[in-house]
C-alpha cells in the first residue's frame, strides 16, 4: 500500500488525476486546491462546473483549514454515522473556486478508509473525490464496472481493491450555518 501511496501523492503532486478505490465507490481525485486538476476531472465526465463534487478530508485540522465555522451538529452526526457520510457545508474556502457550488457549499467526507487516510495525510490537502463514471451514466460498483473512457482518461490507476465491490454511495446532508439539515441522499 505504501508504493501505492506515493505513487498516486508524485501524481497529484505534479497536477494528476487519479482512479482510486475510497470507502465507498471508486472515485476520480486530484488536490483539491489545484483549479486545474480539478478542470480535468470536470472535462473527463463530462460535467458542468456548477455540478459541484466532493472532497475527502483526514479529520479535524484539515476541515478547519477549508471552514472557519463548523456547526456542532456536523460533528455530532459524523460520529453518530455508521456509514460513509458527506456534509454539505457553509463557506469553504481554500479550495479551488471550481469546486464551490453556486450557492457557497462544499461536500466533504472525513474518511477511514486506510489508502485514502494516508493519502490524505501525506498531501496535507483535501483530495477530490467523484464517482468514476461519465456524468449520466451509472455509478461502477466494482473496478471492472469502470469504463475505458475513464480509465484511460486519468494520469494514473491506484492499483489496489480491484477485486472488492462497493457498498453504495455516502449519504448527503446539507448543513447551513443557521443550523438547517436536509437530507439529500440517503
Amino acid at each position: 500500500m505504501q508504493e501505492e501511496i506515493l505513487k498516486a501523492y508524485e501524481v497529484i503532486k505534479d497536477g494528476g488525476i487519479i482512479l482510486y478505490p475510497t470507502d465507498t465507490v471508486w472515485g476520480i481525485g486530484c488536490d483539491a486546491t489545484n483549479a486545474e486538476a480539478v478542470a480535468k476531472i470536470y472535462k473527463l465526465k463530462q460535467r458542468a462546473e456548477t455540478q459541484s463534487m466532493i472532497v475527502l478530508m483526514s479529520g479535524e485540522k484539515m476541515m478547519y483549514n477549508v471552514f472557519k465555522e463548523i456547526p456542532e451538529v456536523a460533528w455530532q452526526i459524523m460520529d453518530l454515522s455508521e456509514n460513509p457520510t458527506t456534509l454539505v457545508l457553509d463557506g469553504p474556502r481554500n479550495v479551488a473556486p471550481n469546486l464551490i457550488a453556486p450557492d457557497k457549499t462544499l461536500g466533504i467526507r472525513i474518511v477511514k478508509e486506510p489508502f485514502c487516510f494516508k493519502l490524505l495525510e501525506r498531501m496535507k490537502k483535501p483530495l477530490v473525490s467523484t464517482s468514476a463514471n461519465i456524468t449520466g451514466q451509472p455509478t461502477p460498483k466494482s473496478f471492472k464496472e469502470i469504463s475505458p473512457e475513464i480509465i484511460k482518461g486519468v494520469d494514473y490507476v491506484v492499483n489496489l481493491h480491484k477485486d472488492k465491490i462497493a457498498g453504495k454511495p455516502s449519504t448527503i446532508i446539507k448543513l447551513t450555518s443557521d443550523s438547517q439539515v436536509k437530507v439529500i441522499r440517503k
